[in-house]
Protein backbone atom coordinates (compact mmCIF):
# COMPACT_ATOMS: atom_id res chain seq x y z
CA UNK A 1 0.00 0.00 0.00
CA UNK A 2 1.19 3.44 -0.67
CA UNK A 3 0.23 5.41 2.17
CA UNK A 4 0.09 8.59 0.79
CA UNK A 5 -1.86 7.91 -2.28
CA UNK A 6 -4.07 6.10 0.46
CA UNK A 7 -3.91 9.17 2.52
CA UNK A 8 -4.79 11.35 0.08
CA UNK A 9 -7.52 9.06 -1.25
CA UNK A 10 -9.25 8.71 2.12
CA UNK A 11 -9.23 12.55 2.44
CA UNK A 12 -11.07 12.94 -1.48
CA UNK A 13 -13.79 10.45 -0.21
CA UNK A 14 -14.40 12.66 3.25
CA UNK A 15 -14.06 16.00 1.22
CA UNK A 16 -16.40 14.61 -1.44
CA UNK A 17 -18.81 12.75 0.16
CA UNK A 18 -18.64 9.53 -1.67
CA UNK A 19 -16.29 7.05 -3.20
CA UNK A 20 -17.87 7.62 -6.48
CA UNK A 21 -17.03 11.31 -6.74
CA UNK A 22 -13.90 10.77 -4.65
CA UNK A 23 -12.69 8.01 -7.42
CA UNK A 24 -13.90 10.70 -10.77
CA UNK A 25 -11.65 13.57 -8.71
CA UNK A 26 -8.76 11.33 -8.75
CA UNK A 27 -8.79 9.62 -11.85
CA UNK A 28 -9.47 5.87 -10.14
CA UNK A 29 -12.38 3.28 -10.78
CA UNK A 30 -14.85 3.29 -7.77
CA UNK A 31 -13.47 -0.04 -6.35
CA UNK A 32 -9.92 1.39 -6.42
CA UNK A 33 -10.95 4.22 -4.13
CA UNK A 34 -12.41 1.89 -1.79
CA UNK A 35 -10.03 -0.75 -2.09
CA UNK A 36 -6.80 1.95 -0.94
CA UNK A 37 -9.41 3.08 2.16
CA UNK A 38 -9.93 -0.17 3.38
CA UNK A 39 -6.33 -1.10 3.09
CA UNK A 40 -5.53 2.11 4.82
CA UNK A 41 -7.98 1.30 7.98
CA UNK A 42 -6.20 -2.15 8.19
CA UNK A 43 -2.80 -1.00 8.32
CA UNK A 44 -4.24 1.50 11.17
CA UNK A 45 -6.45 -1.36 12.84
CA UNK A 46 -8.91 1.04 13.09
CA UNK A 47 -12.16 2.05 10.93
CA UNK A 48 -12.22 5.52 9.75
CA UNK A 49 -15.56 5.53 7.80
CA UNK A 50 -19.15 4.11 8.71
CA UNK A 51 -20.90 3.33 5.31
CA UNK A 52 -24.48 2.53 4.31
CA UNK A 53 -25.86 2.39 0.99
CA UNK A 54 -26.59 5.92 1.04
CA UNK A 55 -24.20 7.97 1.88
CA UNK A 56 -20.75 7.61 4.66
CA UNK A 57 -19.89 9.58 7.63
CA UNK A 58 -16.59 9.66 9.98
CA UNK A 59 -16.00 7.73 12.91
CA UNK A 60 -14.47 9.31 16.20
CA UNK A 61 -11.39 7.56 15.16
CA UNK A 62 -12.02 9.17 11.47
CA UNK A 63 -12.95 12.90 12.55
CA UNK A 64 -9.41 12.98 14.15
CA UNK A 65 -7.12 11.19 11.56
CA UNK A 66 -9.13 13.24 8.72
CA UNK A 67 -7.94 16.65 10.73
CA UNK A 68 -3.97 15.04 10.61
CA UNK A 69 -4.39 14.01 7.13
CA UNK A 70 -5.39 16.92 5.59
CA UNK A 71 -3.16 18.91 7.79
CA UNK A 72 -0.37 17.00 6.52
CA UNK A 73 -1.42 16.94 2.76
CA UNK A 74 -1.51 20.55 3.05
CA UNK A 75 1.91 20.64 4.57
CA UNK A 76 3.41 18.45 1.88
CA UNK A 77 2.04 20.40 -0.52
CA UNK A 78 3.45 23.97 0.63
CA UNK A 79 6.95 22.10 1.06
CA UNK A 80 6.61 20.85 -2.45
CA UNK A 81 5.97 24.10 -3.95
CA UNK A 82 9.08 25.46 -1.81
CA UNK A 83 11.11 23.33 -3.23
CA UNK A 84 10.14 24.34 -7.12
CA UNK A 85 9.70 27.84 -5.97
CA UNK A 86 11.99 30.09 -3.73
CA UNK A 87 8.54 31.87 -2.54
CA UNK A 88 5.67 29.51 -2.12
CA UNK A 89 3.15 29.83 -5.18
CA UNK A 90 -0.46 28.95 -3.95
CA UNK A 91 -1.60 25.83 -6.03
CA UNK A 92 -3.84 22.98 -6.28
CA UNK A 93 -7.70 23.63 -4.99
CA UNK A 94 -8.88 25.78 -2.11
CA UNK A 95 -12.53 24.96 -1.77
CA UNK A 96 -14.51 28.06 0.14
CA UNK A 97 -18.47 28.45 0.96
CA UNK A 98 -19.65 31.98 1.67
CA UNK A 99 -23.46 33.61 1.79
CA UNK A 100 -25.10 33.98 -1.19
CA UNK A 101 -25.53 37.63 -1.44
CA UNK A 102 -22.19 38.43 -0.47
CA UNK A 103 -20.41 35.94 -2.93
CA UNK A 104 -22.49 36.60 -5.84
CA UNK A 105 -21.93 40.37 -5.70
CA UNK A 106 -18.63 40.82 -3.95
CA UNK A 107 -16.93 37.56 -3.49
CA UNK A 108 -17.17 36.43 -6.98
CA UNK A 109 -15.11 39.52 -8.81
CA UNK A 110 -12.32 38.83 -5.96
CA UNK A 111 -12.11 35.25 -6.95
CA UNK A 112 -11.62 36.60 -10.83
CA UNK A 113 -9.05 38.69 -9.99
CA UNK A 114 -6.96 36.69 -7.54
CA UNK A 115 -7.56 33.11 -10.13
CA UNK A 116 -6.26 35.13 -12.84
CA UNK A 117 -2.59 36.05 -11.12
CA UNK A 118 -2.51 32.11 -9.77
CA UNK A 119 -3.06 29.71 -12.48
CA UNK A 120 -1.76 26.91 -10.60
CA UNK A 121 -4.63 27.72 -8.11
CA UNK A 122 -8.33 25.95 -8.62
CA UNK A 123 -11.52 27.42 -6.96
CA UNK A 124 -14.18 25.27 -5.94
CA UNK A 125 -17.07 27.35 -4.59
CA UNK A 126 -20.29 26.83 -2.68
CA UNK A 127 -22.69 29.66 -1.93
CA UNK A 128 -24.96 29.06 0.77
CA UNK A 129 -26.90 31.01 3.50
CA UNK A 130 -26.91 27.76 5.93
CA UNK A 131 -24.21 27.36 8.80
CA UNK A 132 -21.58 25.16 7.03
CA UNK A 133 -19.59 22.69 9.33
CA UNK A 134 -15.84 23.54 7.51
CA UNK A 135 -13.86 20.30 8.63
CA UNK A 136 -17.32 17.83 8.43
CA UNK A 137 -17.69 19.02 4.34
CA UNK A 138 -14.14 19.59 3.88
CA UNK A 139 -13.88 23.33 3.08
CA UNK A 140 -10.98 25.12 3.32
CA UNK A 141 -12.31 28.53 4.16
CA UNK A 142 -15.76 30.63 4.92
CA UNK A 143 -16.68 34.01 4.32
CA UNK A 144 -19.34 34.68 7.39
CA UNK A 145 -20.92 37.74 8.41
CA UNK A 146 -20.61 38.34 12.14
CA UNK A 147 -18.37 36.72 15.22
CA UNK A 148 -17.78 33.38 14.72
CA UNK A 149 -19.30 31.43 17.35
CA UNK A 150 -16.98 28.16 16.82
CA UNK A 151 -14.02 28.54 18.83
CA UNK A 152 -12.14 25.77 17.11
CA UNK A 153 -11.92 28.31 13.87
CA UNK A 154 -9.51 30.77 13.42
CA UNK A 155 -11.20 34.03 11.80
CA UNK A 156 -9.74 36.64 10.48
CA UNK A 157 -11.58 40.26 9.74
CA UNK A 158 -11.38 41.39 6.17
CA UNK A 159 -13.59 44.17 6.63
CA UNK A 160 -17.38 45.39 7.78
CA UNK A 161 -20.42 45.64 6.96
CA UNK A 162 -23.32 48.28 8.35
CA UNK A 163 -27.04 46.77 8.73
CA UNK A 164 -29.47 49.38 7.51
CA UNK A 165 -32.73 49.93 8.03
CA UNK A 166 -34.77 50.53 5.61
CA UNK A 167 -38.17 50.75 3.40
CA UNK A 168 -39.37 51.96 -0.26
CA UNK A 169 -41.17 55.04 -0.85
CA UNK A 170 -44.46 53.27 -1.57
CA UNK A 171 -44.43 51.89 1.41
CA UNK A 172 -43.94 54.46 2.99
CA UNK A 173 -46.48 56.75 1.70
CA UNK A 174 -48.87 54.28 3.04
CA UNK A 175 -47.11 54.22 6.36
CA UNK A 176 -45.67 57.04 8.15
CA UNK A 177 -41.74 56.60 8.50
CA UNK A 178 -41.00 55.34 11.85
CA UNK A 179 -39.30 57.94 14.35
CA UNK A 180 -38.36 55.84 16.58
CA UNK A 181 -36.87 52.28 16.92
CA UNK A 182 -40.23 51.21 19.30
CA UNK A 183 -42.06 52.32 16.35
CA UNK A 184 -41.30 49.50 14.35
CA UNK A 185 -43.33 47.55 16.94
CA UNK A 186 -46.57 48.84 15.08
CA UNK A 187 -44.78 48.04 11.02
CA UNK A 188 -44.64 45.46 8.46
CA UNK A 189 -41.21 43.79 9.45
CA UNK A 190 -39.00 41.46 7.21
CA UNK A 191 -36.99 38.80 8.91
CA UNK A 192 -33.77 37.17 8.00
CA UNK A 193 -34.89 33.22 8.76
CA UNK A 194 -30.86 32.82 9.74
CA UNK A 195 -30.51 34.88 12.30
CA UNK A 196 -30.21 33.80 15.71
CA UNK A 197 -32.15 36.66 17.31
CA UNK A 198 -34.26 37.12 13.99
CA UNK A 199 -37.56 39.27 16.34
CA UNK A 200 -34.63 41.49 17.89
CA UNK A 201 -33.56 44.53 15.88
CA UNK A 202 -31.09 46.17 18.05
CA UNK A 203 -30.57 49.92 17.43
CA UNK A 204 -28.02 52.52 19.21
CA UNK A 205 -28.94 56.59 19.67
CA UNK A 206 -26.36 59.23 19.34
CA UNK A 207 -26.38 59.23 23.64
CA UNK A 208 -25.43 55.29 23.42
CA UNK A 209 -28.45 53.85 24.45
CA UNK A 210 -29.51 50.44 23.41
CA UNK A 211 -33.06 50.11 21.99
CA UNK A 212 -34.40 46.71 20.94
CA UNK A 213 -38.40 46.82 20.16
CA UNK A 214 -40.03 43.80 20.13
CA UNK A 215 -40.69 43.16 16.38
CA UNK A 216 -42.64 40.08 15.42
CA UNK A 217 -41.98 39.53 11.25
CA UNK A 218 -44.60 39.61 9.68
CA UNK A 219 -42.60 38.06 6.26
CA UNK A 220 -39.74 36.23 6.90
CA UNK A 221 -36.82 34.65 4.26
CA UNK A 222 -33.37 32.94 4.39
CA UNK A 223 -31.86 35.43 1.37
CA UNK A 224 -31.11 38.64 2.45
CA UNK A 225 -31.22 39.67 -1.57
CA UNK A 226 -34.67 38.03 -1.41
CA UNK A 227 -35.61 40.83 2.03
CA UNK A 228 -34.28 43.81 -0.46
CA UNK A 229 -36.39 42.77 -2.90
CA UNK A 230 -39.78 42.33 -0.90
CA UNK A 231 -38.62 45.46 0.68
CA UNK A 232 -38.41 47.58 -2.70
CA UNK A 233 -42.09 46.10 -3.83
CA UNK A 234 -43.51 47.77 -0.72
CA UNK A 235 -44.20 44.75 1.63
CA UNK A 236 -42.66 46.31 4.49
CA UNK A 237 -39.34 47.60 6.48
CA UNK A 238 -35.88 45.50 6.25
CA UNK A 239 -32.92 45.34 8.42
CA UNK A 240 -30.45 44.27 6.08
CA UNK A 241 -26.51 44.34 5.59
CA UNK A 242 -25.57 47.25 3.94
CA UNK A 243 -23.37 45.49 1.14
CA UNK A 244 -26.92 44.28 -0.17
CA UNK A 245 -29.37 47.21 0.55
CA UNK A 246 -26.83 49.57 -1.09
CA UNK A 247 -27.75 49.64 -4.64
CA UNK A 248 -31.51 50.20 -3.84
CA UNK A 249 -30.99 52.94 -1.29
CA UNK A 250 -28.19 54.73 -4.42
CA UNK A 251 -31.51 54.27 -6.67
CA UNK A 252 -34.06 55.17 -4.90
CA UNK A 253 -36.04 51.95 -4.32
CA UNK A 254 -35.32 51.81 -0.61
CA UNK A 255 -35.11 54.77 1.55
CA UNK A 256 -33.09 54.55 4.93
CA UNK A 257 -35.16 55.22 8.50
CA UNK A 258 -34.66 56.06 11.78
CA UNK A 259 -31.29 58.58 11.18
CA UNK A 260 -30.61 58.96 14.88
CA UNK A 261 -30.65 55.70 15.36
CA UNK A 262 -27.28 53.49 14.11
CA UNK A 263 -27.77 49.79 13.65
CA UNK A 264 -24.63 47.90 14.67
CA UNK A 265 -21.89 46.89 12.51
CA UNK A 266 -20.71 43.56 11.82
CA UNK A 267 -17.20 41.75 11.12
CA UNK A 268 -17.15 40.20 7.55
CA UNK A 269 -14.60 37.39 8.22
CA UNK A 270 -12.33 34.88 6.64
CA UNK A 271 -12.66 31.74 8.87
CA UNK A 272 -11.04 28.39 8.84
CA UNK A 273 -9.85 25.57 10.90
CA UNK A 274 -7.07 25.60 12.99
CA UNK A 275 -3.72 24.47 12.18
CA UNK A 276 -0.15 24.89 13.08
CA UNK A 277 0.75 25.67 9.30
CA UNK A 278 -1.33 27.54 7.25
CA UNK A 279 -1.05 26.42 3.49
CA UNK A 280 -0.16 28.68 1.13
CA UNK A 281 -3.34 28.91 -0.69
CA UNK A 282 -5.17 29.85 2.10
CA UNK A 283 -3.13 32.42 3.79
CA UNK A 284 -2.26 34.28 0.17
CA UNK A 285 -6.17 34.29 -0.49
CA UNK A 286 -7.38 35.66 3.31
CA UNK A 287 -4.13 38.54 2.44
CA UNK A 288 -5.41 39.33 -0.41
CA UNK A 289 -9.09 39.64 0.95
CA UNK A 290 -8.19 42.00 3.66
CA UNK A 291 -6.47 44.17 1.18
CA UNK A 292 -8.96 44.12 -0.91
CA UNK A 293 -11.93 44.86 1.21
CA UNK A 294 -9.62 47.47 3.40
CA UNK A 295 -10.44 50.30 1.10
CA UNK A 296 -13.78 51.79 0.96
CA UNK A 297 -16.01 49.32 -1.35
CA UNK A 298 -19.61 50.36 -3.31
CA UNK A 299 -21.42 49.21 -0.74
CA UNK A 300 -20.67 51.31 2.02
CA UNK A 301 -23.24 54.41 2.74
CA UNK A 302 -22.92 57.03 4.88
CA UNK A 303 -22.97 56.59 8.58
CA UNK A 304 -25.13 58.56 10.57
CA UNK A 305 -23.16 61.66 10.85
CA UNK A 306 -22.75 61.61 7.12
CA UNK A 307 -19.80 60.34 6.48
CA UNK A 308 -18.83 56.92 4.79
CA UNK A 309 -16.99 54.37 6.91
CA UNK A 310 -13.81 54.13 7.49
CA UNK A 311 -12.98 51.01 9.25
CA UNK A 312 -10.56 49.28 8.17
CA UNK A 313 -10.08 45.22 8.88
CA UNK A 314 -7.38 43.82 11.22
CA UNK A 315 -6.39 39.95 12.26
Amino acid sequence: MDRLTALATFAKVVEQGSFARAAERLGLSTSAASRQVADLEAYLDARLLNRTTRRISLTEAGQSFYERCVQLLADLEETEAAVRSTTVEPRGTLRVTCGVSFGERHLAPAVAEFAARHEGLNFDLDLSDRSVDLVEEGFDLAIRIGASRQQALVSRRIGTTQLVCCASPAYLARQPAPLTPADLERHDCLAYAYASLASAWTFESGDGERHVPSIVPRHRANNGRMLAGLAAAGLGVVLEPDFIVAPEVHAGRLVRLLPGFQPPRSPIAAVYPSRRHLSAKVRSFVDYLAKRFAIRQEWTLPDAAGSPDQTSPTD
